[in-house]
């Protein structure tokens, strides 16, 4: 099977900033949203080569894969993977958006 490449859409590219500046800002420290970043695109980068490893949520063409307390949105294409949302599971589901 082919790799796929990985594209990031505005929001994921925003929701994952967001996670990681929380995290500087509680810890007062850079450490743990490196690692963090680490394990989350480490993750994200298995996509290309098993596109089909996340979950099939109920939209039609969404997956989503989890890691740690944070499931990947994504959408798979005949030449890329497209992660639309990256959503901390520890938020109020109420409030998740995933786009179409």
């Amino acid at each position: 099977m082919a790799k796929r490449k990985i594209v990031w859409s505005a929001k994921s590219r925003i929701d994952l900033f967001q996670i990681l500046e929380y995290f500087y800002i509680r810890n007062g420290s850079k450490t743990y949203s490196i690692k963090l970043n680490s394990k989350i695109r480490r993750a994200i980068r298995l996509l290309s080569n098993h596109p089909s490893l996340g979950l099939q949520s109920d939209n039609d063409n969404v997956r989503t894969l989890v890691e740690g307390d944070y499931a990947i949105f994504y959408q798979i294409d005949k030449e890329s993977i497209l992660i639309t949302t990256i959503w901390d599971c520890t938020q109020n589901p109420n409030k998740l958006i995933i786009p179409k």
